[in-house]
């Protein structure tokens, strides 16, 4: 059996740092783990193919070897999974289907032979078993969750490193919050269900001794929905693996904002090599959060949990949402001045939407505001719903948002107070490679000659360089971001 996995384009966003990674000549920023997953799911003695189209292209040779065409994927490659779809279909090849995008929306996609929905590991075994038996069916689903303690290590093998900039692992899914924007309590659960300690150091040594060597992202939408087990098993272990190998990875990680309030937690994260966390904030009003039940984030100085965080060692980037019922007119200068004032430098700003099956969603339904699904792109100004808001002020407001914290004056100003109180942990400088001198002669060049930024990146040049050396890189590596998020705010915008 010959099975080619193919993972759909994404279209340009903030999200694909698509402009930033041709500083380091790399296509994507992770690969396909969802997929990578799926293929160790199948029998080993299968041949296996992966085409990414974030990286690489289909050719009618990929379609004419396999017998099979596996396809996931998420909401905003919706478009580019239709046109695998279509070619797929016109070289008579029989698709099987999954992942959230066809969790969710696959009454609306075009149909294919077989939806293997929900977590595969609980729906690809029946799957594969009817396929045995000459008797497949085209839907298998399920409402129960995995029990991931039994899944297997991604198939690295399947890839090619160069392209990427960056490896992913799974510990943990489900989030122990329920938002009303949010449907990963929909997907995953409420419950956090985790790998074991072995689980995780075995996908660290899978990467290491493939000879990956640079950051992972742990992809957990809420890395730190078991504290106590985190605390006790899995960063102790975690350490003292990246301590025996002289620290070849660096990590980062999504979490909730009450990380800040564990002092042993962040110390512990730092000492394993994180340097990073990305943090949904989403509004610094009080009454917006209260609307969206984000009662983590409530009756808390959302700026000083912010420092508590650099403090530490790890950067916060986060993530900020306009469009809530409850958001005043003033809400667009106060979160440009939240913003600033925290020196979070990574700062996402999308639009609010309701994904389906969302409580969210279900409001707008009952409400009658309901307009169609998500897109899942964060810069094509889109909503999904009818807002409180006039539209019109609201689609102003956000570009303004985001034209000040994306200018060059403003986001350089950021770059340099976050970095002028920021003391990096752990943060592991490694080996100064080919692709690191590169970047930083043609970010000379893009940025400090033809760019729109070359007065604030000159100053923020010399002033790392001779007064705090050892964010040197991480400076340069915010002039590329600034960068990346500019054009994509001017084109897209």
């Amino acid at each position: 059996m010959n099975i080619l996995l193919v993972y759909p384009r994404y279209p340009e966003t903030f999200w694909s740092f698509r402009y930033a990674l041709k500083f380091i000549s790399k296509k994507a920023s992770h690969p396909p783990l969802g997929l990578l997953t799926v293929a160790a799911l199948l029998p080993a003695e299968w041949n296996k193919r992966l085409v990414d189209l974030n990286v690489t292209v289909l050719t009618d040779e990929d379609l004419t070897w396999a017998n099979y065409v596996y396809i996931g994927g998420m909401s905003i490659q919706r478009e580019s999974a239709q046109e695998v779809i279509a070619r797929c279909k016109n070289a008579g090849k029989p698709i099987v289907a999954g992942g959230p995008l066809f969790t969710a929306l696959h009454e609306e996609l075009e149909p294919v032979d077989h939806l293997v929905l929900n977590e595969a590991e609980i729906t690809l075994p029946p799957f594969l078993h009817d396929l045995e038996a000459g008797r497949p069916k085209q839907y298998y689903s399920s409402q129960e969750f995995a029990d991931i303690t039994r899944t297997p290590i991604p198939l690295w093998q399947l890839l090619r490193k160069k392209p990427y900039a960056s490896m992913n692992l799974q510990y943990s899914r489900g989030c122990p919050y329920d938002c009303e924007f949010c449907d990963i309590t929909v997907l995953y659960g409420r419950v956090p269900r985790t790998k074991t300690t072995g689980q995780v150091l075995a996908e660290l040594d899978s990467l290491y001794n493939w000879g990956w060597r640079g950051n992972v992202f742990f992809v957990d939408d809420n890395f730190i929905g078991n504290k106590r087990k985190l605390k006790k098993e899995i960063l102790p272990a975690i350490i003292e693996w990246t301590e025996q190998r002289k620290r070849p990875f660096t990590l980062n990680t999504e979490a909730s904002i009450n990380l800040s309030d564990d002092e042993e937690l962040m110390h512990l994260m730092v000492r394993a090599g994180f340097d990073a966390v990305f943090v949904g904030i989403e509004s610094p009003n009080h009454e917006s959060l209260l609307e969206c039940r984000k009662m983590h984030n409530l009756n808390r100085d959302l700026m000083a949990s912010v420092r508590r965080i650099h403090a530490t060692g790890l950067e916060v980037q986060a993530g900020f949402i306009l469009g809530f019922d409850k958001d005043p007119a003033s809400i667009f200068d106060t979160l440009v001045h939240f913003v600033q004032e925290s020196g979070i430098v990574t700062a996402m700003v999308g639009l609010l939407n309701a994904p389906k099956g969302s409580k969210l969603y279900h409001r707008m339904i009952k409400e009658g505001r309901l307009l169609k699904n998500m897109s899942g792109d964060n810069t094509d100004a889109s909503l999904n719903f009818i807002p409180a808001m006039n539209l019109d002020k609201l689609m102003e407001g956000y570009r303004h948002v985001l034209k000040s914290i994306y200018t060059p004056k403003h986001y350089y100003a950021r770059a340099k107070k976050f970095l002028k109180e920021f003391k990096p942990g752990y943060r592991a400088i490694g080996k100064i490679r080919t692709a690191h001198i590169k970047a930083l002669l043609k970010s000379m060049v893009v940025l400090g000659v033809v760019g729109r930024e070359r007065v604030q990146y000159w100053k923020l040049f010399f002033w790392s360089l001779f007064f705090k050396p050892r964010v040197f890189p991480l400076a340069i590596t915010f002039a590329i971001y600034g960068f990346h998020y500019r054009k994509v705010f001017e084109q897209s915008l």
